[in-house]
């Protein structure tokens, strides 16, 4: 099949502005309390740096997957052989859906760790941050977390998949996920079988307890279902949004960086090489002496208190 550039959040860049803009209007109506302008002027200022450095490392991450795909599928009598004893894959429209199955499986690894691991979700903190759930926190994106995205999915060029097929597919999951930062569409039930609905992501960016650390598909929710990670919404409960541990302020700074601040302090304050490493690498809430809880812990005291 014929693809396009996969330069295509370029394009998409003015239709997030306007669905953004179209929201806000009909929140005036059913929602006043939807934007604050503190909130989104964060959430924007956070939009726009990352598209920035989006544009920058886009270079870099299509010659890594290149790099990638030449080293595991070297030509072998003119054709692109892999390593493991077949043709590199070609550009057939099966295996495009193959390869976004394949992404998705990447992204659902890529967000799991960004949750797990504190060092990576001081990167993703920042898109958790705002307690309001809307388009403009579906732009409201970490600098970091580009550095180190392109690991989780290098094995996709690896087994001979075409980079720019990638790099496409990864465009798509983008997309697929700005529009799931928004209230006001219609639940399709048949679809949110398989697939990472609306509701599902109002499910993974609330602050409520038993709510943490779930449904971390991108556009499917079939791996949160297989490993143990999904969770529906609860229509009788009102829901919360944000971190248990929110930034002191709406500033751009405090907001990309108030989670290395406060790893740095606990390192400092650490007694030996391996509390400084769980600080740094292990679970958010981690601590020696359990002052502090890790997710699970937390929900599991949930679960006792509750029975």
């Amino acid at each position: 099949m014929e693809f396009v550039d996969p330069d295509i959040l370029k394009i998409a860049g003015p239709i997030f502005v306007l669905l953004i803009g179209l929201e806000i209007v009909f929140s005036l109506k059913y929602e006043p309390e939807l934007y604050d302008r503190g909130d989104f002027t964060a959430s924007a200022t956070m939009g726009i740096g990352a598209s920035v450095i989006a544009i920058a490392s886009k270079i870099v991450q299509l010659g890594f997957f290149f790099l990638v795909y030449e080293l595991f599928n070297p030509v072998i009598d003119g054709v692109h052989t892999s390593i493991f004893g077949w043709q590199a894959f070609g550009f057939a429209w099966w295996i495009f859906l193959l390869c976004q199955i394949g992404d998705d499986f990447g992204y659902y690894w890529f967000h799991r760790a960004n949750h797990e691991i504190r060092f990576f979700w001081a990167a993703h903190i920042v898109h958790h941050s705002s307690e309001r759930f809307n388009l403009g926190t579906g732009v409201r994106n970490g600098w970091f977390t580009l550095m180190y995205k392109p690991l989780f999915y290098m094995w996709l060029p690896a087994i001979g998949f075409h980079p720019v097929m990638v790099m496409v597919c990864l465009a798509i999951e983008s997309l697929w996920q700005f529009q799931l930062h928004t209230k006001f569409l219609p639940r399709i039930k048949w679809l949110a079988t398989f697939m990472n609905m609306h509701s599902h992501h109002s499910v993974h960016h609330s602050s409520r307890l038993e709510y943490l650390d779930k449904n971390h598909g991108g556009y499917l929710n079939i791996f949160d279902r297989m490993f143990g990670t999904f969770c529906e919404v609860d229509d009788g409960v009102e829901n919360r949004f944000g971190v248990l541990h929110p930034p002191r302020s709406n500033h751009p700074w405090e907001v990309l960086t108030h989670e290395y601040r406060d790893i740095w302090q606990d390192v400092k304050r650490a007694g030996t090489f391996r509390d400084k490493f769980m600080y740094t690498f292990g679970p958010p809430g981690w601590s020696p002496d359990g002052s502090t809880k890790t997710v699970k812990q937390l929900q599991r005291e949930l679960l006792t208190t509750s029975k």
